[in-house]
C-alpha cells in the first residue's frame, strides 16, 4: 500500500511506582500561532485566488469565495461587530447549520476576539420544547444572534424571547421582523479598530464557545481558546506531513456546532491553504442523496466522517462504480472519529478502495473531546483494524491511569489543546482536573501492545458506561455494542447494552428502516416501522444473526441473550442522541427504564438468543 507522508510512530513512556504511565510524542510541538486568524490571512496573501469555502448554490453549481475574498469578508465583519460592542463578554450565537456565511461570520468574529457560539440546529429545529436551546442560550448571552434563514427557526427566535439581541439573517429578512441583512455586515469598511482588535487577541483569548453534546449530562460550554486552535492544528501538521504536499480538499457534512467538524476539519483547511466544500446532505434517509451526488463532482483528499456516515454512503459506493472511481480519485485517506467503526464497514472501505485503485486506502482516527480542541491522539501510521486511537499528538501527554472501579485503565490528557474551563458554568462546575493538571476524560484506554507502545493506544470503552453482570463479571459496553450491531447488518441502526446486575446481557435495537426493508422487499411501501419489525423475517433475521455472534462470543461478558427492537427512534429533547449520531447510552436506560425490564422477563416481543 503506497502511504501519503506521514510521521514515524514513536512515543515516549513514563512507567509509575502506582502503575500508572503517561505517554508523550518525542517530536517537539514547535512554534504555535498567536491567534487562529492567522491563518486567513496567510492564505490571502500566499494563495488569493484559491477557493476557500464552496457551498451549493441552487442546482446547477456552487458559490466560491477564495481565501482574499474572505479575508476582505471577515474584516468587514469585524468592523460590524466591533462597531456593535460586540467583544470577549458578548460573543456571538449561531444557531444555523453549516454555511459559507456562517463561516465568514466566525472567521470576522474570532480574529477581533469576540467569542463565537456555534449552536446544534438541531436544537432549534429537531426540538419540540426547546428546553436545550433556552439553556444554551442562557449561558452564552449573546450580543448577536445569526440565523441564515428566520422562516425555519421562528419558533425557536420566539421561544428563547431574546427580542432586544439584534438577530443578522442571511436571506428572508422580512420573515424576521428587525432583522439585520447579513449583506450590512459585509458592506462595513474595515478601520484602524479591526487592526488594534487583531493585534490584541492573542492565545489566550476566547475564540469559541463548543457545548458538549449532552451525551453524559446537561451540555456545557467549553471554552476554546486560540491556543487551542491553533496548537491542534500544529499538531496534526507534525504528524501528517502529507498536508504540506499539496493542500487539502474537503467535502462535508459535520456539524460545526461540534468540534470534529469545527476544530478539526475546518482548522485543517484554514490552517494548510485547502479547500472545504460545504456538503449540504447528511447521513439520512432523502439527505444522503445530497451527499452522493456532491461527491460525482468533488473528489476529496481526505474524507471525514462518523461511522453512521460511512454506513449510510456505502450503499451508494457499492452499487456505482463511477461514483467509487470518483470519491477514491484523489484519495489520501479515510478518516473515522466520533464513534467506534464497525470492522464490517471497514472492510467493506476497503474492498471498495482495492477495487478502485487496486490497492487499499490509508484508514486513520484520532480520539479527543470537546475539552481538548478536539484531538489529543491521533493515527499516523498503518492500522489494520477499528478501534486503534493512536499516539498523543506533539505538545499532548496522555496518562493511562488504573481505575479499580472499572478495572480499565483511565484516560487522562495534559497539554495546550486542554480548556481552561466551562463559558458562564452553573454552580462554578469546573473541569475534571486531577493534582497534576491531568484533565479526566472518562474513558478507558490500553496499549495495543504493551512491548512495542509505538503501534498506539486501543479505545477500551467509557468507564462510566460499563457495568457488572450479577456474577461480578465486567462488561465492556462500548466493545459489545460495535460487534453486535455489525453482526446484526443491515437491520440495526444502533444498539443499546442492558443487563446491569443481571445474570445475562440484553440488547434494545435502534432498527434501520432501510435495512428492514432489505430484509423484508416484500412489506407494503407505506407499512409503518411497528409493523416492519414485528414481521417474522426481521426477527428471525435478528435470532440468526445474534446467535451467530453468540458463537463466536460465548463468554457472558459478551454473549446477547436476549434482543427488542425499538419501534420510538432516539429524542434528542431527551438527550438519547447527538445530531451527529452519537447514543447516549445512560439517558435510553433510563427513560426507557420499562422496555429494559421488559427485554429481561418473559414477553412475545422479546427476541431470545439460542
Amino acid at each position: 500500500m503506497k502511504l501519503p507522508r506521514l510521521a514515524p510512530a514513536r512515543v515516549e513512556v513514563e512507567r509509575r511506582a502506582d502503575g500508572a504511565r503517561v505517554l508523550r510524542s518525542p517530536t517537539p510541538l514547535g512554534e504555535v500561532p498567536a491567534q487562529a486568524g492567522l491563518w486567513l490571512r496567510r492564505w490571502a496573501a500566499d494563495a488569493p485566488g484559491r477557493t476557500a469555502l464552496a457551498e451549493r448554490a441552487g442546482a446547477d453549481g456552487w458559490r466560491r469565495v477564495s481565501y482574499a475574498d474572505a479575508a476582505r469578508s471577515a474584516d468587514a465583519i469585524s468592523a460590524a461587530l466591533l462597531a456593535r460592542g460586540l467583544g470577549a463578554e458578548r460573543p456571538v450565537a449561531v444557531l444555523s447549520g453549516n454555511g459559507i456565511d456562517h463561516a465568514l461570520l466566525t472567521l470576522g468574529a474570532l480574529q477581533v476576539g469576540i467569542p463565537v457560539a456555534p449552536i446544534s440546529p438541531a436544537y432549534s429545529l429537531v426540538s419540540s420544547d426547546h428546553a436545550r436551546l433556552r439553556h444554551v442560550i442562557e449561558r452564552v448571552d449573546p450580543g448577536l444572534i445569526y440565523v441564515a434563514d428566520p422562516g425555519p427557526f421562528a419558533a425557536a427566535l420566539a421561544a428563547i424571547d431574546r427580542p432586544s439581541v439584534e438577530r443578522v439573517v442571511s436571506s428572508n429578512a422580512g420573515q424576521g421582523a428587525g432583522a439585520t441583512p447579513f449583506a450590512e455586515l459585509l458592506a462595513t469598511a474595515p478601520t484602524d479598530a479591526v487592526a488594534a482588535a487583531f493585534a490584541a487577541t492573542g492565545p489566550d483569548s476566547v475564540a469559541k464557545i463548543l457545548f458538549t453534546s449532552g451525551s453524559t449530562g446537561t451540555p456545557k460550554g467549553v471554552i476554546n481558546t486560540h491556543r487551542m486552535l491553533t496548537s491542534n492544528q500544529e499538531a496534526i501538521a507534525r504528524c501528517w506531513p502529507f498536508l504540506e504536499d499539496r493542500p487539502p480538499v474537503l467535502l462535508d457534512w459535520l456539524p460545526w456546532s461540534h468540534t470534529f467538524g469545527a476544530n478539526h476539519n475546518v482548522g485543517l483547511v484554514l490552517r494548510n491553504g485547502g479547500t472545504l466544500h460545504i456538503d449540504g446532505g447528511k447521513p439520512l434517509p432523502g439527505m444522503i442523496e445530497t451527499t452522493a451526488a456532491n461527491l460525482r463532482e468533488v473528489s476529496p483528499t481526505i474524507y471525514f466522517n462518523v461511522p453512521r456516515g460511512f454506513d449510510a454512503l456505502l450503499p451508494f459506493l457499492e452499487d456505482d462504480a463511477a461514483l467509487r472511481d470518483r470519491f477514491f480519485a484523489d484519495l489520501d485517506a479515510i478518516f473515522y472519529a466520533g464513534a467506534a467503526l464497525p470492522q464490517s464497514s471497514w472492510e467493506r472501505l476497503e474492498t471498495l478502495a482495492v477495487a478502485s485503485r487496486g490497492r487499499r486506502i490509508l484508514m486513520m482516527s484520532a480520539w479527543g473531546s470537546t475539552e481538548t480542541a478536539p484531538m489529543a491522539t491521533t493515527v499516523h501510521f498503518p492500522i489494520d483494524r477499528a478501534g486503534v486511537i493512536g499516539l498523543p499528538a506533539p505538545g499532548t501527554e496522555v496518562a493511562l491511569v488504573p481505575d479499580p472501579a472499572s478495572g480499565k485503565d483511565e484516560l487522562r490528557v495534559r497539554g495546550p489543546n486542554v480548556t481552561p474551563g466551562y463559558w458562564r458554568a452553573e454552580d462554578g462546575a469546573t473541569p475534571p482536573f486531577d493534582d497534576e493538571g491531568f484533565l479526566r476524560m472518562g474513558d478507558a484506554g490500553r496499549l495495543e501492545d504493551e512491548a512495542a507502545p509505538e503501534r498506539g493506544l486501543v479505545f477500551d470503552g467509557r468507564t462510566a458506561e460499563n457495568f457488572k453482570l450479577a456474577s461480578g463479571t465486567w462488561v465492556n459496553v462500548g466493545n459489545v455494542r460495535v460487534a453486535a450491531v455489525a453482526a446484526l447488518s443491515p437491520v440495526a441502526a444502533d444498539a443499546v447494552v442492558t443487563g446491569h446486575d443481571g445474570d445475562a446481557l440484553g440488547l434494545l435495537i435502534f432498527p434501520s428502516p432501510a435495512g428492514l426493508r432489505a430484509v423484508c422487499p416484500d412489506a407494503p411501501a407505506d407499512a409503518p416501522l411497528a409493523d416492519l419489525i414485528a414481521r417474522p423475517e426481521v426477527r428471525d433475521h435478528v435470532a440468526t444473526a445474534l446467535g451467530a455472534y453468540a458463537a463466536s462470543h460465548p463468554l457472558n461478558s459478551e454473549r446477547i441473550a436476549r434482543a427488542l427492537l425499538l419501534a420510538e427512534p432516539p429524542s434528542i429533547d431527551a438527550n438519547e442522541i447527538t445530531d451527529k449520531g452519537y447514543i447516549n447510552q445512560r439517558a435510553v436506560l433510563d427513560r426507557r427504564a420499562a422496555l429494559v425490564e421488559k427485554l429481561h422477563r418473559d414477553d412475545d416481543e422479546v427476541i431470545l438468543v439460542a
